[in-house]
């Protein structure tokens, strides 16, 4: 298999497209069309990453925060990320980036903190906007249901836990082509009335390619006519964060130990204690502060996530627990996901978790 071959099963698991403006993901260094001799997954690549790749014959390292995050002006060596690029360069080692697009997604980074806390009645607690198109396109009667199954096949009508959703009005169509035209239907320089069907049909942004694709395929008319709208309707599957609930409630103190227990954190950073029952739980993996209000807003009795400043806690106002585990323990568990999601995708392939501690915090007691 190729690089490219790898990373497109991974985007089928994290497509690019819902990852955030401000990130720098998908393939950072290295050729797509090199063959891969395995894998390595890994947290952050580092010097000791790299190393560790060659050690295991991986020629591509999958690692979930971007080592390029900022433009990279030199490689001299100055600094660990243009040491860890020429190293990778050296050795041939292509590395592939999926943070926030992974962060995205409904079986990412949060599903992980939610599964060791055991989280119920899961739902993303920041949907992100302007995930859902809308395709209108019209079509003669006789043709409709072909290119409605070629839509759906091509991954458009899914709301929910509804799949093949579509809304068909008929009406009648008129064109008439000039002397340069090949109409399927029709002569050119006549004008002509055809009974056609218009499906309406949703899907997700990252699809657009291949749903026009389908449509162009499987569309008798040499002109398609069609429109793409943008919805502000939220994708539930699509978003940071994410909110569940315990089966039974617990007290803050008694959260707390479990918490510190089930994340494996050396320690964890909270706001004052309101008194209150925890039930309701929002967790966010990575640096999470700017998700105080949301998590507050959704009612949750704490906010598990990292790196809270100082002046952060204070946004608590008694009103909801906060809770800092770490970045490290936050996304520790990704690697896990991502190796067992891969092995499933291409079980012969040789894939690896690194061994490497990439955490730069520690803690002294």
């Amino acid at each position: 298999m190729k690089v490219k071959d790898i990373t497109k099963v991974l985007e089928t698991l994290a497509p690019l497209d819902y990852a955030e403006s401000f990130d720098n993901v998908g393939l950072l260094v290295g050729d797509a069309n090199a063959e891969v001799t395995g894998v390595l997954i890994t947290l952050d690549t580092l010097e000791a990453v790299v190393e560790e790749a060659v050690e295991k014959n991986c020629n591509l390292i999958v690692s979930f925060h971007p080592i390029i995050f900022n433009g990279l002006k030199s490689l001299t060596g100055k600094t660990y990320v243009e040491r860890v690029v020429m190293k990778a360069i050296r050795h041939q080692i292509a590395i592939y980036s999926m943070h926030t697009a992974l962060d995205n997604q409904l079986l990412g980074v949060n599903a992980s903190i939610a599964d060791h806390l055991g989280l119920h009645n899961r739902s993303i607690l920041i949907p992100q906007p302007n995930v859902i198109r809308k395709l209108i396109t019209y079509v003669p009667k006789a043709n409709a249901e072909k290119l409605r199954k070629a839509l759906f096949e091509a991954g458009a009508g899914n709301i929910g836990n509804y799949a093949e959703c579509s809304f068909n009005l008929e009406g009648k169509g008129t064109y008439k082509g000039n002397e340069s035209s090949h109409p399927t239907i029709g002569e050119p320089n006549v004008f002509h009335t055809e009974d056609e069907t218009q499906i309406g049909v949703i899907f997700p942004k990252h699809l657009q390619f291949q749903i026009l694709k389908a449509l162009r395929q499987n569309h008798p008319y040499e002109e398609v006519a069609y429109e793409i709208y943008i919805l502000e309707n939220e994708h539930q599957h699509i978003g940071m964060g994410m909110i569940g609930e315990f089966k039974t409630p617990m007290s803050e103190a008694d959260f707390l130990v479990y918490l510190k227990e089930k994340m494996e954190a050396s320690c964890i950073r909270y706001s004052a204690f309101r008194g209150k029952e925890v039930k309701k739980v929002a967790v966010l993996g990575g640096s999470g502060a700017f998700a105080i209000e949301d998590a507050k807003r959704a009612g949750a009795d704490v906010f598990v996530s990292a790196d809270f400043k100082y002046h952060d806690f204070f946004r608590a106002e008694g009103k909801i627990l906060l809770a800092d585990i770490g970045h490290f323990e936050s996304e520790q568990y990704i690697k896990f996901i991502l190796f067992e999601y891969l092995s499933k995708k291409i079980p012969t392939f040789a894939l690896s978790i690194s061994n490497v501690d990439t955490n730069p915090i520690k803690y002294y007691s």
